[in-house]
């Protein structure tokens, strides 16, 4: 049988240092005694496609034995790769789909975190794919597979995930080089050599573990954090938290506390429990499933997104931070941030006080010419000081939310959905648990709310209708058909097969 190249496939997205890492391999290979090559694909903007490195080594002593230089292919064949390095779970499981990884000859070394799709992104429910799904598939795909949160590794280390894959490879020990040999590639590099050394060796450790490395919760710094409020009125929404609610729904209640004061202050995180409270007390016989629901699409529904919200979210220092660090920009660089923003005059209407808006939203000249000067989106440049400043002064409006026309509308659905819950609650606890979830419906803003927010009362309206006659199982397909298609053919196909439209 003739002797086979090395063959190395690399799956990463762009700016993650897959081609660092295609270039790190072929130098160890090339200063060990290795012939080498590296081809790659380019994947897709918008992180619908990953790029493709694949990498051969082919000893250059066998070479010399056969008197030729071997020739080297330039793309992974289904069924005949060695070695899979993926730098996202999603990314392993494009792998395994493309039949590069196989039991009988493939070790698969993947990160677990994610970066989720576009299709997951934009999903009008859940677009999730289940994570755990992925690992198991690529486990029994594999020979062996090699997991943990690189992404983690990388920041705790100051470095990128091209390092921690390296030091991954190199502690599965299916290449025939040293770790000296892989770090002197590293050095040779002579870019971020310190931080990728440090990335490097967490990664080896990690993956010469006993056993199947799995990902787990290890950190990879150390580090504590005061858990204590500070804050009376927060250190008491902590304490209602833990004395009147099972200690099986603390973890999510504690969570839609943090959120509400994020998003409002500790009195609105107070309305929250208050609300939940009364839904505890509403039950004949407690539920867990049914209050944890509540409490996490509660809290949801009450940090809706407002117009003060969104200029909050987009003024944030950590977003600044966040898109600098997904575009790599330097320290020395200069980055502008050019927002897109289209306010319906609904919004604008909303944002105002409740009396204030509802004269507003009548036809007179008045709302006319709003209506005629926000016809079209505009550009607000958040990374110069007149856009920031714009967008700031409207975050600060936070004070009087609870005088909007917008607070007054979303109280008053929130009311009637917790109403119908426990109306529910009272003839089927399957059938609130699926009520509750109808809050998925409403999300997001402007034109985006504007169609969640007609499925949602469709739906509810067919749960009045049906009343005691509708099955958990019923209201769960009218539901996922809202979120399938967010035009509303599909729920009112549903609605009619039902008897229900």
């Amino acid at each position: 049988m003739k002797a086979q190249p090395i063959k190395i496939a690399i799956l990463a997205m762009g700016g993650e240092g897959g081609g660092v890492l295609a270039d790190w391999i072929v130098d160890l290979g090339e200063h060990n005694g290795y012939y080498a090559q590296t081809t790659s694909v380019p994947g897709v903007a918008q992180r619908t496609g990953a790029t493709i490195y694949y990498v051969e080594l082919f000893p250059r002593e066998l070479a010399d034995r056969a008197g030729r230089a071997p020739v080297l292919a330039l793309m992974p064949l289904p069924g005949d790769v060695d070695v899979v390095l993926a730098s996202e779970l999603m990314e392993a499981g494009r792998a395994v789909q493309r039949g590069l990884v196989t039991p009988d000859r493939t070790t698969l070394v993947a990160s677990t975190h994610r970066v989720y799709s576009i299709a997951e992104k934009t999903a009008m429910g859940d677009g999730r794919v289940d994570s755990d799904a992925l690992i198991a598939h690529a486990g029994k795909a594999a020979k062996r597979f090699v997991r943990f949160d690189m992404a983690r590794a990388a920041e705790a280390c100051g470095s990128v995930i091209s390092a921690v894959l390296l030091g991954a490879l190199a502690g599965t020990g299916v290449l025939a080089f040293s770790r000296e040999q892989f770090e002197a590639t590293i050095e040779r590099g002579g870019v971020g050599v310190k931080p990728s050394l440090h990335a490097f060796g967490v990664a080896y450790l990690k993956a010469n573990e006993a056993g199947q490395p799995v990902d787990d919760n290890t950190e990879f710094a150390t580090g504590g954090m005061d858990v204590k409020p500070r804050d009376s009125k927060v250190a008491g929404l902590v304490e209602r938290v833990r004395t009147q609610f099972p200690a099986e729904v603390q973890p999510m209640v504690t969570e839609g506390v943090r959120r509400l004061i994020d998003y409002q202050d500790p009195d609105y995180a107070g309305l929250y429990l208050d609300r939940l409270a009364d839904v505890g007390r509403g039950l004949r016989q407690q539920d867990i499933t049914l209050v944890r629901e509540t409490a996490r699409h509660l809290a949801l529904w009450m940090s809706y997104e407002d117009t003060i919200r969104v200029a909050d979210l987009k003024t944030r220092g950590s977003r600044f931070e966040r898109v600098r660090g997904e575009v790599r920009a330097q320290v020395d660089q200069l980055l502008a941030i050019n927002e897109f923003m289209h306010p319906r005059i609904e919004e604008i209407c909303e944002t105002l006080p409740a009396s204030l808006g509802r004269w507003l939203m009548r036809p007179h000249w008045v709302h006319r010419l709003v209506r005629r000067f926000t016809q079209a989106g505009r550009i607000v440049t958040t990374s110069s000081l007149r856009g920031y400043l714009l967008l700031y002064a409207v975050s600060r409006m936070r004070g009087w939310r609870r005088a909007t026309l917008r607070y007054q509308m979303e109280n008053a659905r929130i009311e009637h959905w917790l109403s119908q819950v426990l109306e529910a609650a009272q003839r089927n606890t399957a059938l609130a648990v699926e009520v509750v979830q109808c809050q998925r419906l409403v999300k997001g803003y402007s034109d985006t709310h504007a169609r969640g927010l007609a499925n949602y009362e469709k739906v509810m309206t067919a749960v009045a209708r049906a009343g005691a006659l509708l099955a958990p199982a019923t209201l769960r397909e009218l539901r996922e058909a809202a979120l399938a298609d967010e035009h509303g053919k599909k729920l009112q196909e549903a609605l009619g097969r039902h008897a229900l439209a």
